[in-house]
């Protein structure tokens, strides 16, 4: 957001936005706790019925928060009552099928905002400063958290990335997902191609929860697990598909192509690693949401970064493999990269 000028006088309101902030997200949050998007669904409602249907509300405190929502975009108010927005009604009201409203309460979890009260310490530092923040430990309880919570947000990335490997085609794929968390990505392969077997690897905690992904999704028939670090497990060979997402941004570029060069090993003649990630551009000041994702890393990995195009192309051509093709995903903020041998 662009700062004010009024009459060419420089205005503090870009300052102002950002340290009160988090003001939006403590609303979002306390919306989504008292369930209130799903409470207007069928209908829009006053404070003190919202408060009663909320249950345990204070009309006066409903309207407050109410009103906040409004002017942050996420209700619309005619008179006294007050409706969902469009987006609201898709993301966040839980019966709506594309639900994120967990993702939500995740990504503003203790967790992650206790490791962004470190920052001061990480920029001194380089890397995290915070142990506990550190989810590069094995088995974190971190990621336990992110699976059951993060698989309704990358369902739609994870769809169009099956569409653009040409899942549909149906061709035999022995698929290896790398990482899997809440498993959506060989899922959705797995959907869009019969001929297609998955094998998850990731902690054994973590592949339980895709593990009933599969299940429910109809595709456990030909899903395989695989417990372990992928630094560390044998992948074995013949994979035509490795799917890497949301990954390689927790870690530096020496610790990435060695990693690269493992999976390289690992493919088939013809195989081809699709790699999901938060792309900034070449300046890593755009876009938004890209370039601000570095601050993650800073905060919660020794030497994890968001990487720019040119970076993760150099990165799988140190490891060996040939040619990339860039992809941007919209309306997400990630992009793909499928690179061939």
């Amino acid at each position: 957001m662009a700062t004010d000028f009024s009459a060419g006088v420089p205005s503090p309101a870009l300052m102002l936005e950002a340290s009160t902030a988090y003001r939006r997200t403590a609303a979002l949050r306390t919306a989504i706790e008292l369930d209130l998007f799903s409470a207007l669904a069928a209908a829009p409602l006053d404070a003190p019925a919202l408060a009663t249907r909320c249950g345990v509300a204070a009309p006066r405190g409903i309207r407050i928060l109410c009103d906040a929502l409004v002017t942050l975009g996420f209700l619309l108010k005619d008179g006294s009552h007050y409706s969902l927005t469009p987006e609201a009604a898709i993301f966040l009201n839980r019966t709506s099928p594309a639900c994120m409203a967990d993702a939500f309460l995740f990504l503003s979890s203790p967790h992650i905002e206790g490791a962004f009260r470190e920052l001061t310490a990480a920029v001194r530092r380089g890397g995290t400063s915070f142990e506990a923040a550190n989810v590069l430990a094995p088995e974190h309880e971190f990621w336990l958290a992110f699976a059951r919570a993060m698989a309704p947000m990358m369902a739609y990335p994870a769809d169009s990335i099956a569409q653009l490997l040409g899942a549909p085609r149906g061709d035999k794929w022995q698929v290896l997902d790398v990482a899997a968390g809440h498993g959506m990505f060989g899922i959705a392969v797995a959907r869009q191609n019969s001929n297609a077997s998955i094998t998850a690897l990731d902690w054994p905690g973590v592949l339980s929860i895709a593990r009933e992904n599969a299940e429910a999704a109809g595709v456990a028939s030909r899903y395989r697990t695989l417990p372990g670090s992928a630094f560390d497990v044998d992948f074995g060979s013949g994979y035509d598909v490795v799917l890497l997402t949301n990954f390689l941004h927790h870690f530096d570029p020496e610790t990435n192509e060695k990693l690269l060069r493992k999976i390289r090993a690992s493919l088939a003649p013809g195989g081809r690693v699709a790699t999901l990630e938060f792309v900034p551009d070449e300046s890593r000041t755009g876009p938004a949401f890209a370039s601000l994702f570095s601050l993650n890393m800073l905060v919660h990995t020794p030497g994890g970064d968001a990487y720019t195009r040119s970076e993760l192309e150099g990165m799988f051509r140190n490891a060996g493999f040939g040619a990339s093709e860039f992809h941007g995903l919209p309306p997400g903020p990630q992009s793909l990269l499928i690179s061939s041998l």
